[in-house]
This record gives C-alpha cells, sequence and structure tokens, in this order.
C-alpha cells in the first residue's frame, strides 16, 4: 500500500516523430527525461515520482540518474502508460494520479499543484494553462484552451482559438500545459472511452474525456511558462536557457 496520497507518473517512450529518441535525448549533459523527473520531484506537489517506459535504455537512464523506472507495455497515449502504472497494486493506494508529462522540463511547480487542486475541487481532470501572447497563438504545436466562466475547459485546439473575427475584438488566449491529475476511478473512465473525431483530427488525447463529458479543470497561472521540448529547435533553446542559467554541462 502507498504511503503517500499523490503519484506523479511521467510516461516517456522513445519513438517520438518529430524528435526520435526524445527522453534520451542530451539536455545540458543530462538526459531530457532525467530533468523532467527532477522537475517534478522539486515541485513538492507529489509523494512519489516514477518513469514508466517500455525502454529498457530509457529505463536504465532514469535509474542512472537517481529516479524509479517503471517498465510498461507498449501504449498508444502516455495517459494510458499512466493507467498501466496506476492499476497495479503497489501503487493503487494513492488518492491522486498526476500525468506529467515527459517532454515538459520546465514545468513550474504551480501548474502540478494546480492541477491537483482541480481534481480536489471536483473536476474529473485537472490541469492547467498560461497566458499566451498572439503572436504565439497561431504555432499550430502551442496548444490552445478556451476555458468557461468556472475555469473549466470547454475545447482544446493547435489552431488559434478563440476565432476573432473583428479586429478590434477582445480575445484572451491560454496555452495548455502538459500535465493532467485524476483521482483512479476517473483516469480508469478516461481508458475505457472510445476516441472522440475531434481527439483523433487535433491529435490531442484530452479531447477524449471532453467529448464524452468528463469535466477538466484548468488551473490558470499569472505568468508564461517555458514550452516543453518537440523539436530539435525547442531542444536548442532549452541548452541556450540553461547556459544562461548557469547549469553545469550547458556550456
Amino acid at each position: 500500500m502507498a504511503a503517500g496520497r499523490v503519484l506523479g507518473v511521467i510516461p516517456a517512450r522513445l519513438g517520438a516523430e518529430r524528435l526520435p529518441g526524445k527522453p534520451l535525448r542530451q539536455l545540458a549533459g543530462k538526459p531530457l527525461v532525467a530533468w523532467v523527473a527532477a522537475n517534478a520531484r522539486h515541485s513538492g506537489a507529489l509523494d512519489e515520482v516514477v518513469v514508466a517506459t517500455d525502454a529498457d535504455a530509457v529505463a536504465a537512464a532514469v535509474s542512472a540518474a537517481g529516479f524509479r523506472a517503471v517498465l510498461t507495455s507498449q501504449h498508444e497515449s502516455g495517459t494510458a502508460r499512466v493507467a498501466e502504472v496506476a492499476a497495479r497494486e503497489e501503487f493503487r493506494g494513492y488518492e491522486i494520479v498526476v500525468n506529467v508529462q515527459g517532454d515538459e522540463p520546465f514545468l513550474p511547480a504551480e501548474a502540478i499543484r494546480g492541477a491537483v487542486r482541480e481534481v480536489e475541487r471536483g473536476a474529473d481532470v485537472g490541469t492547467a494553462a498560461v497566458p499566451l501572447e498572439a503572436a504565439a497563438a497561431g504555432s499550430t504545436s502551442v496548444v490552445k484552451v478556451v476555458l468557461g466562466e468556472d475555469s473549466r475547459a470547454l475545447y482544446f485546439s493547435r489552431s488559434v482559438i478563440p476565432h476573432r473575427r473583428d479586429a478590434g475584438a477582445p480575445a484572451r488566449y491560454w496555452q495548455h500545459l502538459g500535465v493532467y491529475a485524476f483521482r483512479p476511478a476517473a483516469l480508469a473512465r478516461w481508458m475505457a472511452l472510445p476516441p472522440t473525431e475531434p481527439e483523433q483530427a487535433e491529435q490531442l488525447e484530452q479531447l477524449r474525456p471532453l467529448g464524452h463529458g468528463m469535466s477538466i479543470g484548468v488551473a490558470r497561472l499569472d505568468g508564461p511558462a517555458l514550452p516543453g521540448i518537440d523539436t530539435e529547435e525547442d531542444l536548442q533553446r532549452a541548452e541556450a536557457y540553461l547556459k544562461a542559467r548557469g547549469e553545469p554541462g550547458s556550456a
């Protein structure tokens, strides 16, 4: 039986199309997955952090960096990988499970804490978003979310949402961050749902529970967040950021 209350699971696979071998790519002298795990641990919001992977090489790198790796079956989505871990007997004592996406080495601690709070307040799924400048909203690699007045998600998209029909119309853009929190029963419900057309069109897995009526509470952070690592350019920007911060190995 787990002693803690909140379990953090980082899904990590080698098969990313835009950045092959992503978890093991070096960032300031360490594998990307090690940065993600360290950042999640330092958030203070998680009682235990594990990396879920189907690759022995990733598991070995995680263990060498001082973190726990859990070998899983192959899965089509990170959430399915997290669900496999959460369903194992050794992890069934946790009240809340948090999926910290494996390409988010700079995810703000408040995003993790906020996602957990949304679940505690009654949402089926908790996540987080930060303000997004209009100039960056057009990028399809940046996922946007439109929020209701109660901070529940109305829709996620790679397109610019909301669409500003008139040039002078007010519009606020929110960038979705790579974190999901859920109670085990809600996670199991998500996994039992069939895919939806918007999910398949956008290639955004969170549109599945949303399309089937599950609520997604979104914690709104005040300031911008550094982007995740999805491309070679993202990796180079992250390296430059760590070099400017004086991280060892980033010179």
